[in-house]
């Protein structure tokens, strides 16, 4: 059943927004320099490593390993880059993910593959699941949430996962889109010592391990 819905969702949402599709291309192309769609390695289910896809939102030669922007003003974005990431329609080409089986409509967002080193026993059961489009921790306060607190969401939504859940996520993040909020990471992890500022050392030590 999940897969059907995935397979299904997702073609229906390509066909509706195939205009929108071909809008944010040539937008992109007219903006600025570099390609369209930006293509970086993720862990998917079992840690097994896939190409996820992005409209791009970032200027060339920006750190594509580098912190999260904190808001709409960070110089890395580009103008049409801040529009798509607050409507989240950079997320868009991750539907071809789905359709590939890659990833599902609902599951914990896809990670670095570095990352699952940091993880404990407990937050390694997110890759149990293929990782998702949309997400528990994504409804849950996206942004606001820490590193440690999406972790847990997301093995909550394992430990949890049901088809009426999946249901329930779905029309809970398309309202969410519409209301704009929680948008940019306010604080990457619950070591830091204020809340939306990283130190310079942790910013590095954060780079290395991405």
């Amino acid at each position: 059943m999940k897969r059907l819905l995935d397979i299904v969702l997702s073609l229906l949402v390509v066909v509706i927004l195939l205009p929108v599709f071909v809008v944010i291309i040539i937008a992109i192309k007219a903006s600025s320099k570099g390609l369209v769609i930006f293509r970086q390695e993720r862990a998917g289910k079992g840690g097994k490593p896939f190409v996820f896809y992005k409209f791009r939102t970032m200027k060339l030669n920006v750190d594509p390993f580098g912190p999260s922007p904190k808001s709409g003003d960070d110089s890395r974005l580009t103008k049409i880059g801040k529009l798509l990431r607050e409507y989240s329609l950079d997320e868009l080409p991750q539907l071809f993910n789905v359709l590939k089986g890659d990833m599902s409509i609902v599951g914990p967002r896809p990670l670095y593959v570095s990352q699952m080193a940091e993880w404990n026993e407990r937050q390694k059961k997110r890759l149990l699941v293929k990782p998702g489009l949309t997400g528990l921790a994504q409804i849950s306060g996206r942004g606001e949430l820490t590193r440690e607190e999406k972790l847990e969401l997301d093995v909550k939504y394992v430990e949890t996962a049901s088809f009426l859940t999946d249901i329930k996520i779905i029309l809970a993040t398309i309202a969410q889109v519409f209301r704009r909020k929680n948008i940019y990471e306010k604080r990457y992890s619950k070591t830091e010592p204020t809340r939306g500022q990283a130190s310079k050392k942790q910013i590095v030590e954060r780079n290395s391990t991405s």
